[in-house]
């Protein structure tokens, strides 16, 4: 916590920085809720939180919400961040409602006395009852205000789960001690994971005593005779251990701590994760900004106690040591490419867990999706080498390094190599065994894996140098949610390649790939394209592409699952409950992260190297802190500039190093009418 108040206060301390409202204030977890746009929910949750305590409503919807839904069934405490598949909430749902009219099919919710902010959800709905939640890393607090005497039924029900539930028990069910383990399909119904929960039941601020009661479908329930203004909360600690451990949870995590300073701390916690980085903009950008940021700051989950234990993907039982960080729920698919590195940049300390984190799926049997014995919702592990590579090229080295390549080789025969985008993405693992093992001092390993990474290009040539007509049908050759147009520029790692292979088609093909709207921003597969333009010498035509989908309305021509007769029109990025393209889901931070990017004009165009293509911000100014002590401001100016400068030379070529972001300074671009400079962005 030190280092991060230290963070704050160094990015405050930044010359020139106009002041605005503290970073959190600016978040609207509402973005990306509405329909399938996004698959976001508007939970409470603290950085990195196992708890999203949130609504569930009718229509569910992927994370249990939909913005336009008018019931509630009540409030669950997991839930994955807006990853693929169907999804409805998640565990331990608890609703409050009148004894005399208990809402049959769901409560009616008054949209207007609905609200979220970062680390705190609240909604009115039924007869003017009032549920408000707030969460830390582990832990959440139900609070529902009675707004009229009578008796309340409070229920708590174990059967809802994101994607299946498998089983569940209650293991205690006293009113200050109601314990369950509950065991629940992984998102896309693959995999299993185990969880404990802890609950007290407080009515005007007291522990309630005595039984709860259980009926015919296990559904735990308790009557309260309520006064007008009563409150009564639900106080639940989440372990992968065991039942007694989540009381563990709750007590460290909350203690006797008041709902309003558990929201007031959470909130203070969000400020300074993401007060990593300042921005001077319009206060509808810096909302959005901000907002992102949030979302990026989210996944991968933390799941070890407070007491440092936790369960592996294997289902055993381990420790950590204090000061450290256990994490789970991977989407690394998605968000290798964009989040990792951008948790990189900006937080090296939590970094290096997550690195020792994926460096442990290894040696516990790491597989691509996920185990039956998950200690929290997950997706998929694929590319987990390349973004240990790229921590550990940037500096990140408080992981085994040497047992993370021994995982990588090990792993390497056992990738799809069946259709050509698998072929490619296997070659990139096998370039990250090559490169690693180059590192570490491993020629023999680092020549063999080479060889056996580039033996792609054959088919390569074989399937994407001379496009024909099966060139923009989705899923083409077993190709997986993408086009062979987009799978053309997928293997990033060898870049210098395909320019010399492309030859002077290369420039013409982006240029057609655009202009036709061959490009697809829903989903991950090509995302890094507009940027092949800067890497090849042009970044005012990457700055033009990367500023229209960050701010205009366009055309979206594809699904995952095929193109559409007539392109879904709209903006990519909006600060509204729509929030994304039709379709497109934020995949655990993987295209918020592309818009924190997009806005400070760099990107991290080959995760495993440790440098960023240059094109141009949409803020007047960026200043990033990281762990070493040193600010980098991002700067637009009136100046003439016949390219970007950093330190006051001229930065050369479109490329900047990890380590120059890390020793500080200034870069300052030509001024650029995307961003608007005219005010002081608070």
């Amino acid at each position: 916590m030190r280092r991060a108040a230290a963070l704050v206060a160094l990015v405050a301390a930044a010359p020139g920085l106009a002041a605005g409202p503290a970073p959190a204030q600016a978040v609207n977890p509402f973005v990306g809720t509405l329909g399938d746009f996004g698959q976001l929910s508007p939970a409470a949750v603290a950085p990195s939180g196992m708890v999203q305590l949130g609504p569930d409503t009718d229509q569910p919807n992927h994370a249990g919400y939909d913005f336009a839904a008018t019931r509630l069934h009540g409030l669950s405490h997991t839930r994955a961040v807006g990853v693929g598949c169907g999804g409805a909430g998640g565990d331990l749902r608890v609703l409050l409602d009148f004894a005399d009219a208990p809402a049959a099919n769901g409560a009616i919710i008054d949209k207007s006395g609905e609200q979220a902010r970062a680390g705190y959800y609240r909604v009115r709905y039924g007869d003017g009852l009032v549920a408000e939640a707030t969460a830390t890393r582990g832990a959440g607090i139900i609070r529902f205000t009675v707004p009229r005497a009578g008796a309340v039924r409070l229920r708590l029900d174990l059967r809802p789960a994101y994607s299946h539930r498998i089983s569940a028990r209650w293991d205690s069910i006293r009113a200050d001690d109601l314990r369950a383990t509950l065991v629940a399909g992984t998102v896309c119904s693959v995999g299993a994971y185990r969880l404990h929960t802890a609950s007290t039941i407080l009515h005007r601020g007291r522990p309630m005593t005595g039984a709860v009661t259980l009926d015919s479908s296990g559904v735990a329930g308790l009557t309260i005779a309520a006064a007008a203004g009563d409150t009564i909360e639900v106080r639940t600690g989440l372990s992968s251990v065991d039942s007694a451990a989540a009381a563990g949870v709750r007590r460290a995590e909350l203690g006797d701590r008041a709902f309003d300073t558990v929201a007031t701390d959470t909130l203070a916690g969000w400020d300074r994760e993401l007060g990593r980085i300042a921005i001077t903009a319009p206060a509808e950008q810096r909302a959005l900004f901000y907002t992102s940021l949030f979302r990026v700051m989210q996944t991968p989950v933390a799941i070890a106690d407070p007491d440092g234990r936790f369960r592996g993907s294997d289902g055993q039982l381990q420790q950590i040591a204090p000061g450290r960080q256990r994490y789970a729920s991977w989407a690394l698919w998605d968000n290798y490419r964009t989040q990792l590195p951008l948790i990189a940049l900006i937080d090296p300390a939590r970094a290096a867990d997550i690195a020792r984190s994926l460096t442990a799926l290894y040696a516990a049997g790491k597989q691509r999706w996920a185990t039956p014995t998950e200690p929290f919702l997950t997706v998929r592990t694929e590319h987990a080498g390349v973004a240990l590579l790229d921590f550990h090229r940037k500096g990140i080295t408080g992981f085994d390094a040497t047992a993370a390549l021994a995982g990588m080789l090990a792993e390497s025969p056992t990738l799809a190599r069946n259709t050509p985008d698998e072929r490619i993405e296997a070659a990139y693992d096998d370039w990250a065994v090559a490169q690693l093992a180059a590192d570490l001092g491993d020629t023999e390993t680092a020549t063999r894996f080479r060889a056996q990474a580039l033996a792609y290009r054959a088919d390569w040539l074989a399937a994407f140098d001379r496009l024909g007509a099966d060139a923009d049908v989705v899923k083409a050759r077993g190709l997986y949610q993408g086009t062979l147009w987009q799978y053309r520029w997928a293997a990033v790692f060898d870049l210098p390649w395909l320019h010399t292979t492309l030859g002077p088609r290369l420039r013409p093909d982006l240029d057609r790939f655009f202009a036709e709207n061959l490009f697809n921003m829903t989903n991950q597969p090509d995302i890094h394209v507009p940027w092949l333009l800067a890497w090849s010498g042009d970044r005012t035509a990457t700055a033009r592409i990367v500023h229209r989908y960050l701010a205009d309305s366009v055309d979206h021509g594809y699904t995952n699952g095929g193109k559409r007769p007539t392109a879904w029109h709209g903006r990519s990025f909006a600060l509204a409950p729509q929030g994304y393209a039709d379709g497109m889901d934020d995949d655990a931070g993987a295209m918020s992260a592309w818009y924190v990017w997009g806005v400070l004009g760099l990107y991290p165009l080959v995760p495993g190297q440790p440098d960023y293509v240059v094109g141009q911000p949409t803020v007047c100014r960026a200043v990033i802190a990281n762990d070493y002590g040193q600010a980098f401001v991002i700067e637009a100016t009136s100046a003439a500039l016949d390219a970007p400068i950093l330190r006051g030379r001229a930065l050369t070529g479109n490329r900047i190093a990890h380590s120059d972001i890390l020793a500080g300074g200034t870069l300052a671009f030509p001024g650029s009418s995307s961003a608007d400079c005219t005010g002081d962005g608070a």
